[in-house]
């Protein structure tokens, strides 16, 4: 793919989450901050892939359908919040189906194991991008969310309006969070990078 990703994360967040999208960037960031632990971790030794939905729920669910059984159905609000410690283990053992999670703006992963209804109509993605990643762009391009993608080579894209806007290297995004500096006093300072970008695009 020709176009490289230079979007520093304040650019990132600001086009994303502006009033007029009503994208909630503390809910984005948690999300993306889980995608990464799950492309780092894996789950019994495996890589991973799997895909939120963020905001515009409502739609998201209109356009989509359960693949088996909801396993999040019938639970309260309080205890599928994307903060909990609770609920990203069991989002993380959850992954290891197929289809997406579905979170509210405020928070709450409404839904897992959901297959999107995508349309390639009006698409372009690279080359070597597989199902997942064209049902993360059409859901985008047909309702008003973002879409987060963790694929199974462990690199993770964030896609908005049909187009990926940004991929995160995971042992390269936790390095730089996790990094620390020393201030004018000597104190240790950390230094939180929220989403990083690559110029690096897989084929």
């Amino acid at each position: 793919m020709e176009r490289f990703f230079k979007k520093m994360p304040d650019d990132l967040f600001c086009e994303i989450c502006s009033e007029r999208r009503g994208i909630n960037p503390d809910t984005l960031k948690e999300v993306i901050i889980l995608a990464v632990e799950i492309a780092r971790e894996g789950r019994e030794g495996r890589r991973i892939g799997t895909m939120f939905i963020v905001s515009d729920a409502l739609q998201v669910m209109k356009n989509s359908r359960s693949l088996i059984l909801d396993p999040l159905y019938g639970h309260p609000e309080e205890v599928k919040r994307i903060t909990d410690d609770d609920m990203r283990e069991t989002v993380k053992e959850l992954a290891q189906l197929d289809g997406a999670f579905v979170v509210t703006d405020d928070g709450v992963v409404l839904s897992a194991c959901r297959y999107i209804d995508a349309r390639s109509e009006g698409i372009s993605l690279p080359l070597g991008l597989g199902s997942r990643h064209m049902a993360a762009a059409s859901i985008t391009k047909q309702t008003n969310s973002v879409a987060v993608v963790v694929s199974e080579s462990s690199v993770v894209r964030i896609i908005d309006d049909g187009e990926i806007v940004s991929e995160i290297i995971p042992e390269l995004w936790m390095f730089k969070r996790y990094s620390s500096h020393l201030d004018r006093r000597g104190n240790p300072v950390g230094q939180e990078i929220v989403v990083g970008a690559v110029e690096d695009v897989e084929q």
